[in-house]
């Protein structure tokens, strides 16, 4: 994962030099808008990650209707994005559709590959599951420093991302091809694993809405200099957010599992902090660095607040674990916390006056909300696992 989120970090650096800031705004928004309509793929690999480890004995007929579900998902999603390519065209100010089409195009191969990764991820088939994701990472790349030097605009970017969404597609067809291609007959869980993606995809995108409303509100409230340093800022955020993210990947199953039913998210939340803290160390100690890896010296503002970012981007980091945790629970009512913290970030951000106060604003809210969410978890009576599928009465 850690390859992967660098190698992606590569495609955009080498899509901003070849495109320059004209074309790439237009590559920024549209993958913006890609990692939105992802979260179908995220609440499917959640689901898929969740049914298998906690019933481990029906794996076969679990698996067999995750991809079920998975394929159904994955045409509709796309038939629905090419439908609004006109809309999305219009909607990011466009010069063509061509680029636009290739959201619906990108968002197959990658919503099955969200299913493929939940089966990996709740049978715990790490090496198998590494391989998607280097995959994802290093294909993007590699098609990209193909494809662009070719086609140097943005279609030719959004190209080079939907001709590699296939590539960890095509890996987990391999890694799976033992699952039967349609559950027994009347066996079926599809209709209500398509209702569990669903609500964690629900789950998942309140947590993306939280994690992005800052650098919206940046942006409304600030001049375009002020709204990009914080911007930069951001970027360091983001890459604390990513880095510990294989916790929660492999801690989800254990959460999941009634046979290892435990408080697994304290644990996982010990290792993100831990993992958070070295990183915000390293940035205050290598502040100069780190305003380097933001972007250079255009950001040497932002060199005050390196921790405040990358304390933000460890927050989150332990949030997104514990949204997770609220998935493997399945007690979407948890979720409305998140959501109220989306509102009081709103609020709050609204009366700020300067980037720096809305940095130190949007850390403290988010370590109540970090706060509140354990506590529920850990204290709250109520918040038990709600079973899979319905027991089976005799007679």
């Amino acid at each position: 994962m850690g390859v992967m989120n660098v190698a992606t970090y590569g495609f955009v650096i080498y899509a901003a030099h070849v495109l320059g800031p004209g074309d790439y705004g237009g590559v920024a928004s549209l993958m913006g808008l890609l990692l939105v309509v992802n979260v179908l793929a995220l609440g499917l690999q959640a689901t898929g990650a969740r049914r298998v480890a906690a019933e481990p004995e029906r794996h076969a007929e679990i698996e067999a209707s995750v991809m079920a579900a998975t394929y159904r998902s994955a045409i509709g999603l796309g038939l629905l994005c090419l439908a609004l390519t006109p809309v999305i065209t219009w909607g990011l100010s466009l010069d063509g559709w061509a680029a636009a089409a290739m959201i619906g195009t990108s968002v197959v191969p990658l919503t099955i590959m969200g299913g493929q990764a939940g089966i990996l991820q709740g049978e715990e088939r790490w090496g198998l599951l590494a391989g998607l994701y280097l995959g994802m990472g290093l294909g993007r790349l590699g098609v990209a420093l193909v494809v662009l030097p070719v086609v140097d605009t943005v279609f030719g970017a959004m190209l080079a991302v939907a001709v590699s969404a296939w590539i960890p597609a095509v890996i987990g067809a391999f890694a799976l091809r033992r699952i039967r291609t349609s559950p027994p007959a009347g066996r079926s869980d599809a209709p209500a694993i398509i209702r569990e993606v669903v609500g964690n995809a629900y789950a998942l995108l309140a947590f993306f809405a939280l994690s992005n409303l800052d650098v919206v509100i940046a942006r409304a409230r600030f001049d375009e200099h002020d709204a990009g340093l914080y911007a930069g800022g951001l970027i360091l955020t983001k890459a604390v957010l990513f880095l510990p993210q294989f916790v929660v990947v492999i801690a989800f199953p254990a959460m999941a599992s009634a046979a290892r039913k435990s408080r697994m998210y304290l644990r996982g939340l010990a290792a993100v902090g831990a993992i958070g803290a070295i990183a915000t160390l390293g940035a205050v100690v290598l502040s100069e660095l780190a305003v380097t890896f933001i972007g250079g010296s255009e950001y040497r503002e932002v060199e005050p607040d390196i921790w405040v970012f990358a304390t933000m981007g460890t927050l989150l980091a332990m949030i997104q674990l514990m949204v997770y945790e609220v998935v493997a629970r399945q007690h979407r009512a948890s979720i409305l916390i998140v959501w109220a913290g989306f509102v009081a970030v709103a609020v709050a951000g609204s009366m700020v006056t300067d980037v720096h106060a809305l940095a130190r604003v949007v850390a403290l809210l988010d370590l109540g909300l970090l706060v509140t969410l354990v506590a529920v978890a850990t204290y709250h009576p109520a918040l038990q696992r709600e079973p899979t599928t319905p027991e089976l009465v005799d007679g």
